[in-house]
C-alpha cells in the first residue's frame, strides 16, 4: 500500500475494498465527486491502481460490493467500474486511434519547439505557474502522489484545453506519464471526451462555482473559459471493428507464462488452470508503481506454479529464446489491450512461429461479455449492466 492508501498488491487491494464496502452504496452516490485534496480522498475506493493492473478484477469488485449492497443502492459505484470497461472495449474496437494519437502527440511536441508562445503556456501549466489556484494545486498533487480525483481530472483537462488553449494530446500525455493508475484507453478517451471529440460537439466546461463547491471552498478559480472552442480533430474516429483475433493457449503445450502490467493475477483465470507452466517471466514496468505490483504478481504466480522456473524480468527481445531454452512451445499472457505494452509485445505474434514458439493470450470472461456492448456511447453499455452482473454471478 502506498502512503496515500493506494494498493499495489492483491492482498492490499482486497483490504482496501473491504474498508470501502460500507460506503460503496448510497454514500458513494452522494459524495463521490467531492475532492477533499491530497491524502483525503475518502469518498472513493482508491482501487484504480490495482484494477488497472488487474491485481483485483472488475468481476471480483462487483461480486464483493453486491454481496453487501443491492444493485440499486450501489448503481453509481458499479457504473464507475463499468466505465473503465467501456473505455477499454471502445478502443479495442477502434485500435488505430492509439497510433494516430501517438503520431498527433509527436506533431504537437514539434509545435512546442516551433512556437515560443505555445511553449511558454505549456511550461506554465506543467510547472504549476498558471495562477489558476485549483489547476496549479492539482499539478502539485499529481507530481507528489501520482493521483488526482477523477472529477478533478475532468476539470483539469477542461482548463488545459479551453482556458489555457493547449493541445489535448499534450495534456493526455502529461497525465499518463504521472498517474499511478495510468491507462491508455481511459486516459486518452477521457481527454477526447472533455474536448468534445468523443461525443461529437459535447464538451465538458469547467465551472468556477462548481469547483468551489466540490472542493469545499479550497479553491476559487478566476479567469476560466465560459465558452468552448472544440479543437480541430486530427484523429478521425474510425467505425468500430471486431476485436483483433488472437491465438488461445494450447492446454497441453509446455508454457512460459508472461506477466505484464496489464494483468497480474493469472492464477485467477480459468483458462490458466491446469496449463503446464514450465517457466514464469515478466517484462519490466514503466515506473516504480508497476514494479511494485509486478513483484507481487510474480510472487503469487511462482507459488501457484511451484514447479516452474521463475525467470524474473526478461527483455521482450529475449522472450522467445528464453521460452525455447525452458522447453516451452508457447508463451502465454493475458490479452494485450491497445497501448504501450501491446506495442512492444505484439510483434512476437508474427515472430514466434518462425522460432518454434507460439505467442498466445487468454481473455477474461468479463471482457468477452462486456466489450461487445462498447461500440457506441456508454449508455448502450449501462442498459446491459443488470444482465451482465447477473451473468457474472451465475
Amino acid at each position: 500500500m502506498t502512503e496515500a492508501g493506494f494498493p499495489l498488491s492483491r492482498a492490499d487491494a482486497f483490504q482496501r475494498l473491504q474498508s470501502f464496502l460500507p460506503t460503496a452504496g448510497r454514500a458513494y452516490a452522494r459524495l463521490r465527486n467531492k475532492d477533499q485534496g491530497k491524502g483525503r480522498h475518502v469518498h472513493v475506493s482508491r482501487l484504480s491502481p490495482a484494477v488497472r493492473r488487474r491485481l483485483i478484477t472488475e468481476a471480483e469488485i462487483i461480486e464483493t460490493v453486491l454481496a453487501h449492497h443491492d444493485l440499486a443502492s450501489a448503481e453509481k459505484f458499479v457504473s464507475e467500474v463499468f466505465w473503465r470497461s467501456y473505455w477499454k472495449g471502445w478502443l479495442e474496437q477502434r485500435p488505430t486511434l492509439w497510433p494516430d494519437y501517438r503520431a498527433a502527440l509527436e506533431r504537437e511536441k514539434d509545435r512546442l519547439d516551433a512556437s515560443a508562445d505555445l511553449r511558454l503556456r505549456h511550461e506554465a501549466a506543467i510547472d504549476a505557474c498558471t495562477g489558476i489556484d485549483c489547476f496549479d494545486a492539482w499539478v502539485e498533487e499529481l507530481n507528489v502522489t501520482g493521483y488526482l480525483h477523477n472529477w478533478a481530472r475532468m476539470q483539469f483537462a477542461s482548463i488545459w484545453i479551453f482556458t489555457l488553449g493547449l493541445p489535448w494530446e499534450l495534456g493526455a500525455a502529461f497525465l499518463f506519464d504521472r498517474l499511478i493508475d495510468a491507462d491508455p484507453a481511459s486516459n486518452t478517451l477521457s481527454w477526447r471526451w472533455v474536448a468534445g471529440l468523443h461525443t461529437v460537439g459535447k464538451v465538458y466546461l469547467a465551472d468556477a462555482g462548481r469547483i468551489r463547491s466540490m472542493t469545499n471552498g479550497r479553491f476559487s478559480p478566476t479567469g476560466l473559459a465560459h465558452t468552448a472552442i472544440i479543437p480541430t480533430d486530427s484523429l478521425q474516429t474510425p467505425q468500430p471493428a471486431a476485436v483483433r483475433p488472437f491465438a488461445r493457449p494450447n492446454p497441453s503445450a509446455p508454457t512460459l507464462l508472461l506477466l505484464t502490467s496489464e494483468d497480474l493475477s493469472p492464477e485467477t483465470s480459468q483458462e490458466m488452470c491446469g496449463l503446464p507452466v514450465r517457466a514464469i517471466a515478466c517484462i519490466d514496468g514503466c515506473n516504480t508503481w508497476d514494479r511494485m505490483a509486478m513483484a507481487d504478481g510474480m510472487e503469487r504466480a511462482c507459488k501457484a506454479w511451484p514447479e516452474a522456473d521463475c525467470l524474473g524480468i526478461v527483455e521482450p527481445a529475449h522472450l522467445l529464446a528464453k521460452a525455447h531454452a525452458a522447453g516451452c512451445s508457447q508463451v502465454t499472457t493475458a490479452f494485450l489491450p491497445v497501448g504501450p505494452v501491446a506495442d512492444v509485445l505484439m510483434p512476437l505474434q508474427v515472430e514466434g512461429p518462425t522460432r518454434g514458439v507460439l505467442f498466445t493470450e487468454y481473455m477474461h470472461d468479463w471482457d468477452r461479455r462486456t466489450w461487445p456492448h462498447c461500440r457506441k456511447g456508454f449508455f448502450a453499455l449501462r442498459e446491459k449492466i443488470p444482465a451482465l452482473v447477473r451473468c457474472g454471478r451465475d
